[in-house]
């Protein structure tokens, strides 16, 4: 008789160190865009240090927002609160034609 190893990974969001699903991406491209700020803040002649401590309060400031956000919302909490965002909070009809039949 065979067994078989059945891969509890499959249709499993991505995971990284707590964050899941879209966050780790979001994390990621707001660490991308702090290494581009560092580069062109130190291109621009701006001393090391002060650079540093922009870029690392930025990136404390991320990481605490990031692992905030993911906790409070969830795995599709950003795309949630966007959805919610895009409803209307009032619909007007001045008019009863669009009930009348024709």
């Amino acid at each position: 008789m065979s067994t078989y190893v059945i891969n509890k990974g499959i249709n499993a969001p991505i995971e990284f160190k707590g964050l899941k699903g879209q966050w780790v991406y979001y994390l990621g491209g707001g660490l991308a865009a702090l290494l581009v700020l560092f580069v062109v803040l130190y291109l621009c002649g701006v001393n090391t240090f002060i650079c540093l401590g922009i870029v690392g309060g930025m990136g404390g400031w991320l990481f605490t927002w990031v692992y905030k956000s993911s906790a409070l919302h969830g795995q599709y909490g950003m795309m949630k609160q966007t959805a919610r965002r895009m409803l209307p909070t009032l619909i007007k009809n001045n008019s009863r034609k669009c009930f009348m039949k024709k």
